[in-house]
């Protein structure tokens, strides 16, 4: 059964720090792009991290941002140990939502299949 589990989450203060981890079982973790969403209350659940795999060679591509995380959250992830983590920095009242975890795993002709994890709140606030 393909899983993603978060964790990390919790309240923090403005300017503070928060590592979230993701970790992922029963699918190919090492040729999925990898991502971290988030969506805060009455707003679209928005893509804000990501590190994309080349489909033919494997090779993890660069972490690409959301303008509203750039320069603050780091994407990184663990292929020994199917983990994926987000760093964040310099955080913001705006950055409080649901953060989620997110896989694509190739299929073949197929594309890919998708999967999600539950989410885990962050909360920033004094």
């Amino acid at each position: 059964q393909e899983q993603l589990v978060e964790s990390g989450g919790g309240l923090v203060q403005p300017g503070g720090s928060l590592t979230l981890s993701c970790a992922a079982s029963g699918f190919l973790f090492s040729r999925s792009a990898m991502s971290w969403y988030r969506q805060a209350p009455g707003k679209e659940r928005e893509l804000i991290a990501r590190i994309a795999v080349e489909r033919i060679t494997g090779n993890h591509r660069t972490p690409t941002y959301a303008d509203s995380v750039k320069g603050r959250f780091t994407i990184f992830r663990d292929d020994d140990k199917d983990t994926v983590s987000l760093q964040m920095t310099s955080l913001k009242p705006e950055d409080t939502a649901v953060y989620y975890c997110h896989a694509e795993e190739p299929n073949g002709r197929f594309g890919n299949l998708e999967y999600w994890g539950a989410g885990i709140q962050v909360t920033v606030s004094s």
